[in-house]
């Protein structure tokens, strides 16, 4: 194999993650799913980089709603983590590369809540280390949690391979000498370009 170490993203690598599908999850018709989204997902990259906290946020979208809709912003609140689907090539990738010894690790934005919540799940137990952004206040592609990750957990960036399903996270990775691969779903690619 090419790395020592392998770093994956969770949303939409590890975990299917579809705004408006989580979303339909709560709503009973388009244009009141149409309205939370537009109202929740507005400021979701403040979450993901810790800016705004989360019950904060909450109840600044709950003001924001037509009371019809509050339960259900509520809800979605609570709940939402519970409709990010596993993709099960990844875990099964995950689980091939730690069962040959290969260090893997989770570089993912995510809000506080998301962090607290998978962080007692199953799906992350084989992690050697993992960082969430909203907790250290910095989220992909800023250069920074990229280095939090590498000065935490004693990693040589050219040693690493980043899989993420945006450009932008994989070039900053780059930037820093971390090479990676934009994942689309094909995990034959992954595995040709890290030699497994």
């Amino acid at each position: 194999m090419k790395y020592k170490n392998i770093v994956f993203d969770f949303g939409n690598v590890i975990g299917r993650f579809d705004g408006r599908f989580i979303m339909e999850q709560f709503c009973d018709t388009e244009e009141d799913c149409g309205l939370l989204c537009s109202v929740i997902y507005e400021k979701w990259p403040e979450l993901d980089k810790g800016t705004i906290r989360y019950e904060e946020y909450r109840e600044e979208c709950l003001l924001l709603l037509p009371e019809h809709l509050r339960g259900a912003a509520r809800d979605f609140f609570r709940e939402w983590p519970e409709f990010i689907t596993p993709k099960r090539e990844t875990l099964r990738l995950i689980d091939e590369l730690t069962e040959r010894h290969v260090p893997v690790y989770l570089l993912s934005n995510a809000p506080t809540y998301f962090a607290e919540w998978v962080s007692s799940r199953q799906i992350l137990s084989r992690f050697s280390g993992i960082v969430f952004s909203a907790p250290i206040r910095a989220a992909k592609p800023d250069p920074a949690i990229y280095r939090y990750l590498f000065d935490t957990f004693s990693l040589e960036p050219s040693e690493c391979f980043f899989i993420d399903d945006l450009e932008e996270n994989i070039e900053a990775g780059r930037s820093l000498g971390m090479d990676g691969i934009v994942f689309t779903g094909d995990i034959g690619k992954v595995k040709a370009a890290i030699d497994f």
